[in-house]
C-alpha cells in the first residue's frame, strides 16, 4: 500500500509518498514568501497548494490512480480524543471555518480534495486539538474563561511512543514529560497513554521564538484597552510575542550566535525563557506527582546542543533526560492511515 502524507507549513508543504517500508519520495515544496502573502485568508491558498503538489508528484512519477489513501496534518478543529479519522464533510466543514487561521487546517482539506479525484479515503491523525484532559483540567479558576487544550499532539505522541521504547516501558505504562520547542513551544504531561495536562501552546506557559505564553493578567488587561482591535492584540502577543518582541528575530540561530558573543540583552531573554520553561516542566511533574520516567526534548530548536545542556543541566535531577531532536510527523501521519486501512478510523464528529 502507499500514502500520500501532506503537511502544510506556513511557507512550505511537506509532502511523501510512504509505503509500508518507509518513505519512497519526499520532499519540501517552498512557496514565495510574495506568492502565500498574497492570499487574504489561509483557505484561499487551497488550489495554489493543490497545483504545487500535483506537480511534484508528476515529476516523481506518482499517479493519484495509484495510491490507496492520503493522510494530511489535522489543524485547529473540534476537540477529539487522539487516533486516526477518516476524513469527511464535518472534518472538512470544522477546518474551513475553523477561527484560528493556521496552514495545518489545510492538510485535512488538500487530502480530502485529492482523494476525492480518485475515490480513495483520507485521514488525519493527532490534530493540535487532540484534547485527552480529564473534564475538570479545563476549570481556569474564572468561570467564564475554560483553558482549551492545543499543542503538538502529533509530534508529542509519536516521540513519547519513542522514548518509551528507548526506556523500554510500554507507552501506556509510562510517566513521560515531552518538551516539544519550535516555532510554538507545548509542554506535555504524557500518563498512562494519555497527555493528561499540557501548556496550550497558543496562550499558556513560558514565551517562544514569536508567542508570548502566560501573561501577568492585568498587563494584559490594560493592553487590551489601549486602543487596539481585538484581532491587532492576538495577533501581537500570538505572533509578535516571545524573542521576537525583545531581540526582533524569531531565527533561533541567530539568537544562539549573540548569546556566544555575549550580547547581554540576549543573554537576559534567553536566561528568562530557560527559567519559564523549566518552571512549565516542574508543573507537569507535579501532575505526575514528581514520578517521572523521562523528559523528552523534542522539535527543531531541540538541535541546539546549547539548549540541550542548558535544560539538561536543570532537569536531570528530576528524570533521565531523552533528547529526540526534530520531529516525525509525516512519519506518524503515514503510520496513521496505513493502520486505518488495515484496521479501520475513528469516526470525526460522533
Amino acid at each position: 500500500m502507499r500514502i500520500l502524507v501532506i503537511n502544510p507549513g506556513a511557507t512550505s508543504t511537506k509532502v511523501a509518498v510512504y509505503s509500508e517500508h518507509g518513505a519512497v519520495h519526499q520532499a519540501v515544496i517552498d512557496h514565495a514568501y510574495d506568492a502565500i502573502r498574497a492570499f487574504h485568508h489561509v483557505n484561499d491558498q487551497i488550489e495554489y497548494r493543490l497545483g504545487a503538489i500535483t506537480d511534484w508528484l508528476r515529476s516523481v512519477g506518482v499517479n493519484l490512480d495509484e495510491l490507496d489513501g492520503f493522510s494530511g496534518r489535522g489543524g485547529l478543529i473540534r476537540h477529539v480524543e487522539s487516533g486516526t479519522y477518516e476524513v469527511n464533510e464535518a472534518a472538512v466543514a470544522d477546518a474551513l471555518s475553523s477561527s484560528r487561521q493556521h496552514p495545518a487546517n489545510l492538510g485535512i482539506v488538500l487530502a480530502a480534495r485529492l482523494a476525492a479525484q480518485c475515490g480513495k479515503k483520507a485521514f488525519f491523525t493527532d490534530p493540535v486539538s487532540t484534547d485527552e484532559w480529564p473534564d475538570f483540567v479545563h476549570l481556569s479558576g474564572f468561570a467564564p474563561v475554560d483553558r482549551a487544550c492545543y499543542f503538538h499532539a502529533l509530534n508529542q505522541k509519536a516521540m513519547a511512543k519513542k522514548a518509551a521504547k528507548i526506556l523500554d516501558i510500554p507507552y501506556e505504562n509510562a510517566r513521560l514529560i515531552v518538551i516539544h520547542m519550535g516555532g510554538g513551544i507545548s509542554v506535555g504531561a504524557h500518563l498512562a497513554g494519555r497527555v493528561v495536562d499540557v501548556f496550550n501552546v497558543m496562550d499558556e506557559g513560558g514565551f517562544s521564538l514569536n508567542r508570548s505564553g502566560s501573561i501577568p493578567v492585568a498587563g494584559l488587561v490594560s493592553y487590551c484597552f489601549s486602543g487596539l482591535p481585538e484581532a491587532e492584540v492576538k495577533r501581537q502577543i500570538q505572533t509578535r510575542g516571545g524573542f521576537l518582541s525583545y531581540l526582533d528575530t524569531q531565527d533561533f540561530r541567530e539568537i544562539e550566535a549573540r548569546l556566544k558573543s555575549e550580547d547581554k540583552k540576549a543573554g537576559q531573554v534567553y536566561a528568562a525563557f530557560i527559567w519559564q520553561l523549566t518552571k512549565d516542566v516542574g508543573a507537569m511533574a507535579a501532575v505526575m506527582s514528581f514520578r517521572v520516567d523521562g523528559v523528552v526534548l523534542t522539535g527543531g530548536m531541540a538541535h541546539s546542543d546549547m539548549l540541550r545542556q542548558n535544560l539538561t543541566e536543570r532537569l536531570e535531577n528530576l528524570a533521565p533526560i531523552i533528547p529526540l531532536p526534530g520531529e516525525c510527523e509525516m512519519e506518524a501521519l503515514a503510520e496513521g492511515a496505513l493502520d486505518a486501512l488495515k484496521y479501520g478510523a475513528k469516526t470525526y464528529g460522533s
